[in-house]
């Protein structure tokens, strides 16, 4: 018997490998500190629950339209309108079990087997291993730390082929926190517009996250909406993440093509999220302005932990919950058990002898990296910088 050979051409998450093994270890007694998922540490707002519990009341409990339920998409527009200043008819949305099948529909609906798809590094994990899935061909583009890991218009222009069909983003940036200025992103829909065939997939899923300012979304420039494929959700800014709603901003052509390969997967959202999900997306944001203000206190707190490590070079992010610092410093030194020889090897020894979970940058195509999440309280990530910089100091 043999299964499909489907399954070598991609990897498991590393962000959930490592939380795997973190709760392995702690089910085994060890107190582990968790800075490796990004997964904010805050309840669902009530407003947003009552509208769940009122839903079951009401017997939401039947199945659902495959794109979602006509008012959850209009209050999609609605939110794309007061935040983003972004017009959208219905028809031009869909709603999905989660952002990540958002982007698993985006890319099965328009990657081919041979298809380019460009993708700037560092990247969220799961970019590259849909496009694998689907049967394309990634072609990264390394950034770099001196420009914020942002990709520039020449980068971009460089790596065009004739056989790019898709561009692959978020901003704000899963794992460095880079936000795109309106600047930065009118100089690359610039280089879009010389090339009329390729796709443009947006990740804002981290829109609320922001510590620059106003939100930018290059759906903005309105040569370039029809091929701009926005990816949102309640996640991150509404602290939902069980919840497991994503939906897609797209033209016509685009959300029709979604519609069709995600009937033959999982049909529509659950029934009660979408209710919920509502509430969410036309209620008080003051919850969400809430979170964002802790968020700040402890990307100040982080910024000056790290600091506090010799050897470790990181720039402060603009957006998202996560540090991602630069520690091929430690490459090549020990504790005189273990030789660390690259990011992989020091987040192991990190969860293994600090009881620390963190992630590898390779996984986001950075390998000098890893990245830190600081969507846990102050006094557990103080508590695993301390078990950090103790680690660290054992490698000569």
């Amino acid at each position: 018997m043999q299964l499909s050979s489907l399954l070598q051409r991609f990897n498991e998450p590393e962000t959930l490998k490592m939380a795997k093994l973190g709760r392995e270890l702690r089910a085994k007694g060890f107190d582990i500190t968790d800075l490796s998922l990004g997964e904010p540490d805050f309840d669902t707002p009530d407003h947003i629950k009552v509208a769940a519990k009122k839903a079951i009341d009401e017997n939401f409990s039947h199945y659902t339209p495959v794109a979602g339920y006509l008012d959850l998409r209009e209050a999609v527009c609605l939110k794309l309108k007061r935040d983003n200043g972004l017009d959208y008819t219905p028809d031009q949305i869909i709603v999905s079990t989660g952002a990540k099948q958002s982007i698993a529909n985006t890319v099965m609906s328009i990657v081919d087997a041979g298809d380019e798809v460009i993708i700037p590094t560092p990247y969220w994990v799961t970019y590259s291993e849909i496009v694998k899935m689907a049967g394309g061909v990634v072609k990264f583009v390394n950034t770099t730390l001196a420009n914020g890991y942002k990709i520039t218009a020449a980068e971009l222009e460089g790596a065009i082929t004739d056989k790019t069909k898709l561009f692959m983003f978020s901003s704000p940036c899963n794992p460095t926190g880079a936000v795109y200025s309106k600047e930065e992103l009118s100089a690359l829909a610039e280089v879009f517009k010389k090339h009329p065939g390729i796709f443009i997939m947006s990740d804002e899923i981290y829109e609320f996250i922001n510590y620059e300012g106003k939100h930018e979304s290059i759906a903005q420039f309105d040569f370039l909406k029809d091929r701009v494929i926005i990816i949102n959700g309640l996640s991150k800014g509404y602290a939902m993440t069980g919840w497991r709603l994503g939906y897609i901003a797209a033209s016509p052509m685009v959300v029709k093509a979604c519609e069709k390969v995600q009937g033959q997967i999982t049909s529509g959202p659950n029934a009660v999220t979408q209710r919920a999900a509502i509430a969410a997306l036309t209620g008080d944001l003051k919850p969400t302005a809430i979170m964002v203000e802790e968020f700040t206190k402890r990307r100040k707190r982080v910024m000056e932990l790290v600091k506090d490590i010799p050897g470790i070079e990181c720039s402060e992010p603009q957006g998202a919950f996560y540090v991602f610092p630069s520690v091929k410093n430690y490459f090549g030194r020990s504790d005189g058990e273990e030789t660390i020889m690259n990011a992989d090897d020091l987040c192991m020894y990190l969860l293994n002898k600090a009881h620390v979970s963190t992630v590898t940058g390779r996984a986001f195509g950075e390998p000098n990296c890893i990245r830190i999440s600081f969507a846990n309280s102050t006094e557990n990530i103080e508590k695993g910088f301390a078990k950090i910089k103790e680690a660290l100091a054992k490698l000569k």
